[in-house]
């Protein structure tokens, strides 16, 4: 995880540095967990470039497996047929029978779901279970089968800086009984999120600088990570 008071406090340094204006507490969670989901939605189109690349280059397996390291924090289960509220994006669907044996469930498209049903050699069994996408949920076949496990990687909970005011000056309240909550990503994403919110920040206090600022580091980062 990652410290939401430490991220705060770099944020408003930077960007109190040279008077650029007040980042509210408010306007900070709002740009957080922006940029915490940008940070995590990158992971998957990392994965994706560097999953394209030929060969067996040493470097690009590390930085899958670190992307792996990273997304694997957010690794969920559900028993159930109804999409999780908290999913992202779906891994893979199993059956348990009530033996506890478990059989992978293999997905198929809605289109083809009435040809395979008719087709005998093709037909959803117990032990050979096939599911389809909907806009809610999965549907199994055969349809009586029923302790289905849906493993999902889910959404990062929102980052939230409490605080308490003393005199005129916020101060973190990190009690969890008022809703404080860290970052949940890799502790390596600290001043990515810094870099990020800032970004945002130079948009609300309309300081093209402070943006092209951030934007320019940010995008040195991605190029260091990539080399």
């Amino acid at each position: 995880m990652v410290n939401v008071d430490t991220v705060y406090q770099r944020v408003l340094a930077l960007a109190n540095k040279e008077q650029r204006g007040y980042i509210t507490p408010q306007e900070f969670n709002l740009f957080a967990n922006q940029a915490q989901m940008d940070i995590f939605e990158q992971y998957f189109y990392d994965i994706n470039q560097f999953g394209r690349v030929p060969g067996n280059d040493t470097s690009y397996s590390d930085m899958l497996n670190y992307l792996e390291e990273k997304i694997s924090i957010f690794e969920s289960n559900a028993n159930s047929t109804i999409y999780p509220e908290d999913m992202y994006k779906i891994g893979s669907v199993q059956y348990a029978n009530s033996d506890g044996e478990v059989s992978m469930c293999e997905q198929v498209n809605v289109k083809d779901i009435s040809t395979i049903n008719r087709t005998p050699l093709l037909k959803p069994t117990q032990n050979r279970p096939v599911y389809t996408l909907g806009s809610l949920g999965i549907t199994i076949y055969p349809d009586y089968l029923t302790n289905v496990i849906i493993n999902y990687i889910r959404k990062p909970n929102n980052a939230n800086w409490t605080y308490i005011v003393v005199g005129e000056k916020p101060i973190v309240h990190n009690s969890p009984s008022a809703g404080y909550r860290d970052f949940e990503l890799h502790p390596s994403e600290e001043t990515k999120l810094v870099i990020k919110i800032l970004q945002l920040a130079g948009i609300t206090l309309k300081d093209p600088a402070l943006y092209q600022a951030a934007g320019a580091e940010d995008n040195k980062n991605i190029q260091q990570e990539k080399q």
